[in-house]
Parts: structure tokens; sequence; C-alpha cells
């Protein structure tokens, strides 16, 4: 049997702080959160390994370090309130709930959200409210949010997400087409938005109105 802990230490060792992943509190909420409790018993074994992996419904649990260093762009304090789109697995909303107050996730697989929140509940994880929807829509009853951060790539960035991202706030979004996209951090001013392009990568396709 695998010793989860230290693969989970090692994980964090050799695929995030060998890579540059720098944020201790990232390394420290990655290290807290057991990853194999995110996907099918079957593959609990490859949980730590350094891949995505099938979750159901042709959706994947993000590598590692994607998940790594999408939430260290996202430099968080503490006190904010996060908006994910995208609930799949569940596991990125479980690392921010680390970080932040209170995260906001929307799925619009109705499977998926009630098997992510069966992980979470099991990890005693309680700042964290789900909504069964289109994520391209965001979750406007709950705005502004201090970050946002979409894991389905869109082939452009949806209005609804810089209309709820306040003033000061930051989005992490993979942009491009539906085989490889751009990671991109969007930084909302009183002057506007402001994006800088990050590393190449590969998510699932944002599905809904304002996406694919």
């Amino acid at each position: 049997m695998i010793d989860f802990d230290q693969a989970r230490k090692s994980m964090v060792e050799r695929q995030l702080i060998a890579r540059g992943i720098q944020d201790q509190r990232v390394l420290d909420a990655i290290n807290q959160v057991p990853r194999h409790l995110f996907v099918d018993h079957s593959l609990r074994n490859e949980a730590y390994d350094d891949t995505p992996l099938p979750i159901g419904d042709g959706q994947t649990i993000s590598q590692p370090y994607m998940v790594a260093i999408m939430t260290e762009l996202l430099r968080l304090k503490g006190d904010e309130r996060v908006l994910e789109i995208g609930t799949g697995s569940g596991y990125q909303a479980a690392v921010l709930s680390r970080l932040c107050s209170m995260v906001y996730t929307v799925e619009r697989l109705e499977t998926l959200s009630l098997k992510a929140q069966q992980a979470i509940q099991l990890c005693g994880y309680t700042n964290v409210k789900f909504l069964i929807s289109d994520g391209t829509l965001g979750w406007p009853e709950f705005a502004p949010y201090d970050a946002i951060i979409v894991t389905a790539g869109a082939p452009h960035l949806p209005g609804t997400f810089v209309d709820q991202l306040s003033e000061g706030g930051k989005l992490v979004i993979p942009i491009g087409d539906k085989y490889s996209q751009t990671l991109k951090l969007v930084r909302k001013t009183k002057d506007g938005s402001f994006t800088q392009s990050y590393t190449d990568c590969r998510f699932v396709n944002l599905i809904g109105k304002h996406g694919w």
C-alpha cells in the first residue's frame, strides 16, 4: 500500500519546488490536501504522479504543477473570496480553501459537482460553496470576487468574469484553441484590465454561453 503522506511530500519537492514554485503558503496547502481522495479509488496510487488523471465525463484532475502555478499567480493572503469556474474533482477548490476565506465553485456537470462535494466534506473543509450551472456566467450572487480561477480552456476572455472581479482583483485563465492554450493572468484596475501571459498549457474546453 502506498504511503500517501510520503507521496504527497515527494510530489511537492520534486514536481513543485524543483520547478520554481516559491509561495510557501501554496506549497503548504498542497502538502496538506489529500489529492488521492479526489480521484477514483482505482487511480489513488497514481494521485501524486506528475500528470492529469481522468475523473469521468471526459474531464480531468489537473497536473499538480498546473494547480500550483495557477494558485501561486493569485498571490492569496488569506482573507479573499475566490470564484472557481470548473469544480471538476474539487481538488483545486480544496487547495484554494486552505488559502482564502471562502471559495465559490461552479460546475456544469451535476455528477462531478456531487462527487467533489463529498470529497471536500470528507476532508472537513467548510468554506466552499457549490453551484451547478453554466460556469461561463460566473456566480453573480456573490460578486465581486477578489480572485477568479478558470480551470478550462477558453477561446477568449469572457466579459462576465471581468465584470465579477473586484477592482484590484486577479483572474487566471487558459486562453487559446480547443487543443492548446496559454495561461493568462488578468489584473483589474480602475483604468481597465491588464493581461500577462505565462506558460503554455492544455485544458478541457470551457463549455457554455461565453465559451465553446
